[in-house]
Parts: structure tokens; C-alpha cells; sequence
């Protein structure tokens, strides 16, 4: 994360000291660097600049409008799961024909405003759904553009609630029924084959279950187009992890030196959905402490974000490093404790049993790897506004979405 770093004795999000930021827009605060989210951008660009590609952005990584216009003015394109999540893509400046829409459950309404909007492709995940769409594409009179999304059955080595191409996954249709998948959707007035895709899981940390994913499909490919059926977008999906604490994921370059060999003579157009991967080390979540608590058996330190803003400790028992803002605190005797948050659940918590420089109430906290899964899973439990969001570019930042007020909290609802 070397555009969050210690500078002049401060952690700093590019040149912008995050004690500047929490003072002036208060605490919880998720953080971003514009530096940061181009940079890995870029690498994947430049990782399949060889060959026909487009990276789709995986917006539920990470919706603000503002990160989505800022990947929008790059060249990035978008993954979307939801309406809203298409609504945000366009508010945002992503063309539709960059945009593919995921997801088990599209509703109706959802396919009618994508098609209305003539988006880039379906990603359709099972026969019902494929029905569903022709029926709505031929009442909207069009032809929706689709891809099947191929369950290859492959182990992304990663945690179980986000491998997504097993067997027993609620994703994609099994790659044994995937010919005669094919051949309905290719029967089916209403719809237009153009694609394939896949998404074996989030936060791999190998290249060896991707390409063992993307060798299937590709031979898949091939008895389609021996069947008359042409896919020309092959979508291999996103993934690729992050480090957190000590894991050592490939980069964007070594993703496209696995991959495209299996897939570059297929004369296809490349979709990639990277989310986390882009987003994940952009960001962070400023924090204050308010409390020291003590007991025979345990140390906490209370700090004022909860699991309403970072769910991810508690819905994975996924970790997250905590550094202190000031740089002097770095030496100070170093202590385990819990670092919970106000929310009346025993879940709440950030860390638990870390060994931490010993934190004073008042002191400030940034919990890193905090830009994928964190705002975007944010909730109002407890009746907490949800936090700001600031984007830093070089010594400046913008608030791209303001704090929560408590009248926001009840917009909405009457009082009878």
C-alpha cells in the first residue's frame, strides 16, 4: 500500500495526513487514493494489452459514485449484480455497452431497464432466468445479448462463503449441462449468444485454479462453435486476492500469463471483473478510540467504527492490520486486546486477541484493506448514520459521499 504510508510522522493517504481528514470530517471515515485505484486499474490493462480485452469493473467491490467515475474516466467498464447497481454505473459515466450484468436473481424489471439501456451482455445462471429474458426482451422488441455463466467445478482454495464454481455453488450452470443449455438459448427468439463466462471465487491467491477454469472453457468453446454456436466475449470473471496480512497473491500480469495462453487462439474478446483487487488497498477505515476496558480476563480498546461499517471480521472472521495514525505510537509496549465497536452484539468487533502498540483513548486508527467489502456492505444497526467517504488525489481530497444525518435515518418512514 505505498500510496498509505507514514509521512512525516503521520499515516498519510497519498500527500494528505489522515489526522487532517478525521478532523476535518469526522470519525468512522472510509479514506481512498485515486493514485491507488488507477494504479492497479492500469495493471490489468496493461496485463492483457496483447490481446482484445475489457475490464469490467466489479461494482459490488465498491459502489461511491465517486471510485466508479473515477475507474469510469480510466476506460473501465462494469460488472453489476442489481438495477442499482446498474443505475450507479451509468450515473457514474460507464458506457452501457461496458456494462455486463451478473447475478441469480434478476428481477423483470432489472432485465427491462438493462435492456432499454442496451448494455454489453447478460450473464445468465439458469435456464429459468434464460426463459425469463427472452420473454422480456421479445415484449421490450429487442434481442437481449447473452452468455451463460459455466459452473466449471473447479476448488478456488479460498474461503467457502466466497467460492462460487463448485459443484454445490447457487452460481452458473454445471458445465456438463452446459451444450444442451446452449443449444435452448440458441432457439430462443428473443436472445442473441454471443458470450461465455465463469467466476470461480473471490480473494485467490493462485493462478492454477483460474487457468485450470479457463482451459475448460475453452475447450467448451470449441464443441459449441462445432455445433454452430459462436462465442466471440469470454468472460473468466474476477478473483484475483489481495493481501490483508502475510498472503502473497499473483499480480494482474501473471493472471494474464496463466490465462490467455489456454484462450488467445480462440480469436475471442477477454472480460475481466476484477473488484477487490482494485479497489481493496485503495482504502482504509479511520477509527477513534474511545474506551479502554479491562477486565481479570480480557483487554479491550472501544473505538467508535462498528460492524455496521466493517462486516467482514465478523461475517468471515477475516483480518485486517490496524495501524495508529501518529508514527511514535509504533514504539509504544505493544498489548492483546480485542478492538470492538458500540454495537450491542458480541460479533462486533474488528480484531480480536491482535497484539497492538498500546492504544490511548482519543487516539486515532486506520484499519487497512478497508476499500473492497466494507462501505458498500455498510448498514444502519443500531441507528448509526453510515460513515463519509473521501478520495484523496495527491494533497487534496473531495467527500464523495457526506456522513449520514439522523434525519437520512428516517427519510421515508411515517409516524402514525
Amino acid at each position: 500500500m505505498e500510496h498509505i504510508a507514514y509521512r512525516h510522522g503521520q499515516l498519510s493517504c497519498e500527500s494528505v495526513s489522515l489526522r487532517a481528514v478525521a478532523e476535518a470530517v469526522g470519525t468512522p471515515a472510509y479514506v481512498y487514493s485515486k493514485a491507488a485505484l488507477l494504479d492497479a486499474f492500469g495493471a490489468y490493462d496493461r496485463a492483457f494489452t496483447d490481446t482484445p480485452h475489457l475490464i469490467c469493473y466489479s461494482v459490488k467491490a465498491n459502489s461511491t459514485l465517486g471510485v466508479l467515475s473515477t475507474l469510469a474516466k480510466a476506460g473501465a467498464g462494469a460488472d453489476i449484480v442489481s438495477g442499482g447497481e446498474l443505475y450507479r454505473a451509468l450515473r457514474a459515466g460507464i458506457p452501457p455497452r461496458k456494462i455486463i450484468f451478473d447475478g441469480v436473481g434478476k428481477t423483470r424489471d432489472e432485465m427491462r431497464d438493462a435492456l432499454k439501456a442496451d448494455i454489453l451482455m447478460f450473464n445468465v445462471e439458469s435456464m429459468s432466468e434464460l426463459r425469463a429474458l427472452d420473454e422480456v426482451a421479445r415484449e421490450v422488441g429487442t434481442r437481449a445479448p447473452v452468455a451463460l455463466r459455466v459452473n466449471p467445478d473447479v476448488d478456488p482454495q479460498t474461503h467457502p462463503y466466497i467460492a462460487t464454481g463448485l459443484k454445490t455453488s447457487k452460481f452458473g450452470i454445471p458445465i456438463d449441462l452446459a451444450l444442451d443449455s446452449y443449444a435452448e438459448a440458441a432457439r430462443l427468439p428473443g436472445l442473441e449468444v454471443v458470450g461465455i463466462d465463469m467466476h470461480i471465487g473471490s480473494q485467490l491467491t493462485k493462478t492454477s485454479p483460474f487457468a485450470d477454469a479457463a482451459a475448460r472453457l475453452g475447450a467448451l468453446v470449441k464443441m459449441l462453435r462445432e455445433r454452430g454456436i459462436v462465442i466471440r466475449l469470454l468472460d473468466v470473471g474476477g478473483g484475483l486476492g489481495i493481501r490483508y496480512r502475510d498472503e502473497a497473491p499473483p499480480s494482474p500480469l501473471d493472471y494474464a500469463r496463466a490465462v490467455i495462453p489456454l484462450i488467445k487462439e480462440l480469436g475471442v474478446t477477454i472480460l475481466i471483473e476484477p473488484g477487490r483487487s482494485i479497489v481493496g488497498n485503495a482504502g482504509v477505515l479511520l477509527t477513534r478510540v474511545l474506551y479502554r476496558k479491562e477486565t481479570p480476563d480480557k483487554r479491550f480498546v472501544v473505538v467508535d467504527a462498528a460492524m455496521n461499517d466493517l462486516i467482514r471480521p465478523a461475517l468471515y472472521n477475516a483480518y485486517h492490520e490496524i495501524r495508529p495514525i501518529d508514527e511514535r505510537r509504533l514504539t509504544s509496549p505493544v498489548e492483546t486486546a480485542d478492538v470492538v465497536g458500540p454495537i450491542c452484539e458480541s460479533g462486533d468487533f474488528l480484531a480480536k486477541d491482535r497484539p497492538l502498540p498500546r492504544a490511548e483513548e482519543g487516539d486515532l486508527l486506520a484499519v487497512m484493506s478497508a476499500g473492497a467489502y466494507t462501505s458498500v456492505m455498510a448498514s444502519n444497526y443500531n441507528t448509526r448514520p453510515r460513515a463519509a467517504e473521501v478520495l484523496v488525489d495527491g494533497n487534496r481530497y473531495t467527500i464523495v459521499r457526506r456522513r449520514e444525518t439522523y434525519e437520512d435515518l428516517v427519510a421515508g418512514e411515517t409516524v402514525l
